[in-house]
């Protein structure tokens, strides 16, 4: 089951105004593809970006946005190919270079080739001034090509840059990844000597606790988060519970934060679904991910298709949850924990059909049709 673990992507956002004199049409079909890329509609975005880039329209920025949409997509080597034609264009802004860069190296990375990702690192540190964010991703370069030392020191020079409850978890998350967890912590318990000031620092301390497996520092932080107004704060307590084995306070966590939530609602019915299958309800568990699915965002659905597939494989329908882990990878191509869950389902179906009955004496194993098809 996935509970809310944290995705991060990391690369300068960079806006871009739109060009004045341009046809309508071709103004509209950009305007509206950087509006679904912000709202997480990644396969509408990069249709209008490929059309803006047909139409030669803010060539650079609109192959930009193919890339970060396949790159959301699961299409690292797209996502690479779109940076790279992008990079390629004549008379590309300096910025624009370094956000390109910096995109690429993240697909590179993702796409299983730190060579070269670190390539566009080095030319990122040697052509700009680094910032917190790319000293973070030549920090995850260096630690997929097993260099700890370089690892450890960009993460360190970023954590110096950007001292803040983010940053401490996108470091632990990297490490955490590589099952260095020990390696991660130390920033875990550096961000925490903080003092806290508002909602959001509460909420990040139990976030952090929580990811400590310390449930009951987590609880109490998270508590304080919520008297101070975070809504957030109610899903992180949804998780707390359930990794206390407390299902009805979680589901109770989960339903305060559906209440209280206009918006992100997704989150909250997939919190729902892992109560129901923490407790065996695998059908309810079931009507929760589809309320999920029509609420959410692309980066939303990953968790709920994942628990999708878990709660069909306990409730022994194999065939449907092999179907679904399918359909799954496609879309999320990376993920160990699913290409796991395949192999595991590929191999009791496989056990199934072994175990089947053979035919009883006697009994007829094969149609008329196909009988005469052997004899003719």
């Amino acid at each position: 089951m996935k509970t809310g673990k944290i995705g991060r992507i990391l690369a300068v956002c960079i806006g871009a105004s739109l060009l004045t004199g341009c046809g309508g049409e071709k103004q509209n079909t950009y305007r509206q593809a950087e509006e679904n890329l912000a709202q997480g509609s990644y396969q509408e975005a990069l249709t209008g970006y490929e059309t803006s880039v047909s139409y030669s329209y803010k060539t650079v920025e609109s192959l930009r946005g193919a890339g970060i949409a396949k790159l959301r997509l699961g299409d690292y080597q797209g996502a690479v190919e779109s940076f790279t034609q992008a990079l390629s264009q004549n008379r590309v802004k300096k910025s624009i270079r370094q956000d390109l860069l910096a995109y690429r190296a993240t697909a590179q990375l993702k796409a299983g080739l730190p060579d070269d990702a670190m390539a566009d690192c080095q030319t990122l540190a040697s052509d700009y001034s680094m910032n917190a964010d790319l000293y973070f991703l030549t920090g995850c370069v260096a630690l997929a090509m097993d260099a700890y030392d370089e690892a450890a020191s960009n993460f360190e020079q970023a954590y110096g840059e950007k001292a803040d409850y983010d940053m401490a978890l996108q470091i632990y998350e990297a490490y955490q990844s590589r099952g260095m967890e020990a390696d991660g912590t130390r920033y875990l318990e550096a961000i925490l000597k903080t003092e806290p000031g508002n909602a959001e620092d509460y909420c990040e301390r139990g976030r952090i606790y929580y990811y400590m497996q310390d449930y009951e520092n987590a609880r109490n932080e998270l508590t304080k988060a919520s008297e101070k107004g975070s809504v957030e704060a109610l899903s992180l307590l949804g998780m707390v519970c359930l990794a206390q084995n407390d299902t009805a306070a979680a589901r109770s966590m989960y339903q305060d934060y559906l209440n209280a939530e206009e918006s992100r609602k997704a989150e909250g019915y997939n919190g729902l679904a892992l109560c129901d299958i923490a407790d065996g309800d695998y059908q309810s568990a079931l009507v929760n991910i589809a309320s999920g699915l029509e609420a959410a965002d692309t980066d939303e659905m990953q968790e709920l298709l994942f628990n999708e597939i878990v709660a069909y494989e306990k409730q022994l329908d194999f065939n449907t949850a092999f179907s679904k882990a399918q359909e799954y990878m496609k879309m999320y191509p990376d993920d160990q924990e699913a290409k796991k869950e395949l192999e595991f389902l590929q191999s009791r179906i496989a056990q199934e059909n072994v175990e089947e009955p053979a035919p009883e004496e006697g009994q007829d194993t094969a149609s008329a049709e196909e009988q005469t098809s052997w004899e003719g």
